[in-house]
């Protein structure tokens, strides 16, 4: 089965599905390392946030929450 950048940010729970259509195309042609990386950096910060809070985090116009 071919890598699928998306899938692989929705299973870590970064919500992209409110980003717009040209920053899902751009987080679709990620790479599986370039998907890990974003995925270990959300898990980071959400072990050191507040259940109740909010975050986001902006890499070039790519938002991870």
């Amino acid at each position: 089965m071919a890598f699928d950048a998306l899938t692989e940010l929705r299973a870590a729970g970064n919500p992209i599905d409110q980003l717009t259509e040209a920053q899902l195309g751009v987080l679709s042609e990620l790479s599986p390392a370039e998907v890990a990386t974003l995925n270990t950096i959300k898990a980071r910060v959400d072990a050191v946030s507040e259940d109740v809070e909010g975050h986001i985090l902006i890499l070039g116009g790519a938002g991870i929450f």
